[in-house]
Protein backbone atom coordinates (compact mmCIF):
# COMPACT_ATOMS: atom_id res chain seq x y z
CA UNK A 1 0.00 0.00 0.00
CA UNK A 2 1.81 3.22 -1.02
CA UNK A 3 0.08 6.44 0.06
CA UNK A 4 2.73 8.95 -0.23
CA UNK A 5 0.52 10.87 -2.65
CA UNK A 6 0.57 14.69 -2.71
CA UNK A 7 -3.06 15.27 -1.52
CA UNK A 8 -4.93 18.80 -1.88
CA UNK A 9 -7.30 19.87 0.82
CA UNK A 10 -10.20 21.58 -0.90
CA UNK A 11 -13.81 23.24 0.81
CA UNK A 12 -16.06 20.81 -1.02
CA UNK A 13 -18.92 23.23 -0.99
CA UNK A 14 -17.16 26.25 -2.49
CA UNK A 15 -18.30 27.08 -5.73
CA UNK A 16 -14.67 28.26 -6.99
CA UNK A 17 -12.82 25.69 -4.94
CA UNK A 18 -15.07 22.62 -7.16
CA UNK A 19 -14.08 24.72 -9.74
CA UNK A 20 -10.53 24.70 -9.19
CA UNK A 21 -10.09 20.95 -8.35
CA UNK A 22 -12.31 20.17 -11.60
CA UNK A 23 -9.80 21.76 -13.60
CA UNK A 24 -6.41 20.12 -12.20
CA UNK A 25 -8.23 16.59 -12.25
CA UNK A 26 -8.77 17.16 -15.65
CA UNK A 27 -4.74 18.42 -16.42
CA UNK A 28 -3.32 15.46 -14.19
CA UNK A 29 -3.13 13.14 -17.10
CA UNK A 30 -0.72 11.36 -14.69
CA UNK A 31 -3.40 11.09 -11.81
CA UNK A 32 -0.08 11.53 -9.21
CA UNK A 33 -2.39 14.24 -7.06
CA UNK A 34 -5.28 13.14 -5.16
CA UNK A 35 -7.75 15.35 -3.46
CA UNK A 36 -9.71 15.20 0.31
CA UNK A 37 -12.70 17.80 0.64
CA UNK A 38 -11.91 19.81 3.72
CA UNK A 39 -15.44 18.57 5.25
CA UNK A 40 -14.52 14.75 4.78
CA UNK A 41 -13.17 12.64 7.06
CA UNK A 42 -9.97 12.53 6.27
CA UNK A 43 -9.43 16.20 5.83
CA UNK A 44 -11.22 16.75 9.49
CA UNK A 45 -8.59 14.13 11.18
CA UNK A 46 -5.65 16.33 9.49
CA UNK A 47 -7.41 19.26 10.71
CA UNK A 48 -7.52 18.09 14.24
CA UNK A 49 -4.10 16.78 14.49
CA UNK A 50 -2.52 19.95 13.74
CA UNK A 51 -5.13 21.55 16.10
CA UNK A 52 -6.38 23.73 13.51
CA UNK A 53 -10.37 25.03 12.85
CA UNK A 54 -12.42 22.10 11.33
CA UNK A 55 -15.40 24.15 10.42
CA UNK A 56 -14.25 27.47 8.97
CA UNK A 57 -12.50 27.17 5.92
CA UNK A 58 -9.93 29.76 4.48
CA UNK A 59 -7.62 27.81 2.64
CA UNK A 60 -6.45 25.34 0.56
CA UNK A 61 -4.15 23.04 1.87
CA UNK A 62 -1.42 20.93 -0.07
CA UNK A 63 0.49 17.94 1.93
CA UNK A 64 3.30 16.81 -0.65
CA UNK A 65 3.16 13.32 1.69
CA UNK A 66 -0.05 12.23 2.59
CA UNK A 67 1.72 8.66 4.78
CA UNK A 68 3.66 11.99 6.51
CA UNK A 69 0.80 14.30 6.67
CA UNK A 70 0.91 14.92 10.45
CA UNK A 71 4.92 15.20 9.92
CA UNK A 72 5.35 17.36 6.81
CA UNK A 73 4.77 20.92 7.15
CA UNK A 74 1.90 21.64 4.62
CA UNK A 75 1.35 24.53 2.42
CA UNK A 76 -1.18 27.09 2.28
CA UNK A 77 -2.82 29.67 0.56
CA UNK A 78 -1.48 30.31 -2.91
CA UNK A 79 1.41 28.18 -1.92
CA UNK A 80 -0.69 25.35 -2.02
CA UNK A 81 -1.82 26.37 -5.10
CA UNK A 82 1.41 26.82 -7.00
CA UNK A 83 2.51 23.27 -5.44
CA UNK A 84 -0.52 21.83 -6.47
CA UNK A 85 0.00 22.73 -10.53
CA UNK A 86 3.15 22.18 -10.14
CA UNK A 87 2.30 17.83 -9.33
CA UNK A 88 -0.03 18.13 -11.91
CA UNK A 89 2.21 19.98 -14.92
CA UNK A 90 0.88 20.41 -18.17
CA UNK A 91 0.04 23.90 -19.43
CA UNK A 92 -0.93 25.07 -15.73
CA UNK A 93 2.64 25.12 -14.84
CA UNK A 94 2.44 28.53 -17.02
CA UNK A 95 1.23 29.81 -13.63
CA UNK A 96 4.32 28.71 -12.06
CA UNK A 97 5.38 32.48 -12.63
CA UNK A 98 3.26 33.73 -9.50
CA UNK A 99 6.31 32.54 -7.24
CA UNK A 100 8.15 35.77 -8.45
CA UNK A 101 5.54 37.82 -7.02
CA UNK A 102 5.73 38.43 -2.78
CA UNK A 103 3.73 36.00 -1.13
CA UNK A 104 2.29 38.46 1.15
CA UNK A 105 0.64 40.12 -2.02
CA UNK A 106 -0.25 36.88 -3.57
CA UNK A 107 -1.70 35.78 -0.20
CA UNK A 108 -3.31 39.21 0.17
CA UNK A 109 -5.15 38.60 -3.03
CA UNK A 110 -6.15 35.17 -2.32
CA UNK A 111 -7.56 36.61 1.11
CA UNK A 112 -9.88 39.23 -0.99
CA UNK A 113 -11.61 36.27 -3.32
CA UNK A 114 -11.62 33.99 -0.09
CA UNK A 115 -13.80 36.44 1.39
CA UNK A 116 -16.09 37.22 -1.40
CA UNK A 117 -15.99 33.63 -3.32
CA UNK A 118 -19.61 32.85 -2.28
CA UNK A 119 -20.74 36.05 -3.74
CA UNK A 120 -19.14 35.67 -7.19
CA UNK A 121 -18.69 31.83 -7.39
CA UNK A 122 -21.25 30.63 -5.43
CA UNK A 123 -21.92 27.23 -3.71
CA UNK A 124 -20.11 24.58 -4.96
CA UNK A 125 -21.33 20.45 -5.11
CA UNK A 126 -18.15 18.84 -4.91
CA UNK A 127 -20.45 15.57 -5.07
CA UNK A 128 -20.56 16.13 -8.91
CA UNK A 129 -16.67 15.74 -9.01
CA UNK A 130 -17.06 11.92 -7.75
CA UNK A 131 -19.80 11.90 -10.00
CA UNK A 132 -17.69 12.73 -12.98
CA UNK A 133 -14.26 11.66 -11.52
CA UNK A 134 -14.73 9.05 -9.35
CA UNK A 135 -13.37 8.03 -6.13
CA UNK A 136 -10.21 6.57 -6.67
CA UNK A 137 -9.08 10.36 -7.02
CA UNK A 138 -10.32 11.32 -3.97
CA UNK A 139 -9.53 10.50 -0.19
CA UNK A 140 -12.34 10.40 1.79
CA UNK A 141 -11.50 7.96 4.89
CA UNK A 142 -8.65 8.57 7.28
CA UNK A 143 -7.57 5.35 5.87
CA UNK A 144 -4.65 5.22 3.70
CA UNK A 145 -4.41 5.61 -0.15
CA UNK A 146 -4.16 2.26 -1.98
CA UNK A 147 -2.65 2.05 -5.59
CA UNK A 148 0.37 4.57 -5.61
CA UNK A 149 0.07 7.97 -7.23
CA UNK A 150 -0.40 6.88 -10.40
CA UNK A 151 -3.22 4.61 -9.49
CA UNK A 152 -6.60 4.45 -8.14
CA UNK A 153 -7.14 5.44 -4.46
CA UNK A 154 -9.33 3.65 -2.40
CA UNK A 155 -12.49 5.31 -0.67
CA UNK A 156 -14.55 3.93 1.67
CA UNK A 157 -17.89 4.65 0.25
CA UNK A 158 -18.77 6.95 -2.85
CA UNK A 159 -21.50 8.86 -0.81
CA UNK A 160 -21.50 12.35 0.26
CA UNK A 161 -18.09 13.03 1.92
CA UNK A 162 -19.79 15.50 4.86
CA UNK A 163 -21.89 12.27 6.20
CA UNK A 164 -25.01 13.67 6.53
CA UNK A 165 -23.68 17.08 8.52
CA UNK A 166 -25.09 20.29 7.43
CA UNK A 167 -23.34 22.51 5.11
CA UNK A 168 -20.08 24.62 6.88
CA UNK A 169 -19.82 28.32 6.56
CA UNK A 170 -17.07 28.90 4.22
CA UNK A 171 -15.63 31.81 5.80
CA UNK A 172 -16.70 33.49 9.41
Amino acid sequence: MDDSCPVLLFDGECGLCVRSVRLLLKRDRKRRLRFAPLQGGAAQEFLRGRGWPTEDFESVIFVSDWAQRLVVAPLVKTDALCAAVDVTGGRLELLGWLRFVPRSWRDAIYRWVARWRRQFFGRGDGDELLREFGVERFVLSPVAVSGGCGGAAAAKSPGRWTSGRPALPCDP
